[in-house]
């Protein structure tokens, strides 16, 4: 179903650059491409390093 919607939404992404009203917004759809990737990395480094200290302090 994620992988469905992630298909529409990518179509959807070009469309926008071509309606774009300036090259600025270019940057903020690529910025917002990109942003939940990164949150989704940095959640996984604090668990894993919650879990890490965790154990070192056993």
């Amino acid at each position: 179903m994620s992988l469905l919607i992630t298909i529409l939404q990518d179509g959807n992404i070009d469309e926008k650059l071509k309606n774009a009203p300036d090259s600025s917004y270019g940057v903020g759809v690529f910025i917002g491409t990109l942003l939940p990737f990164v949150v989704l990395v940095l959640i996984a480094f604090a668990i894993y390093r919650y879990n890490k200290n965790r154990y070192k302090d056993e």
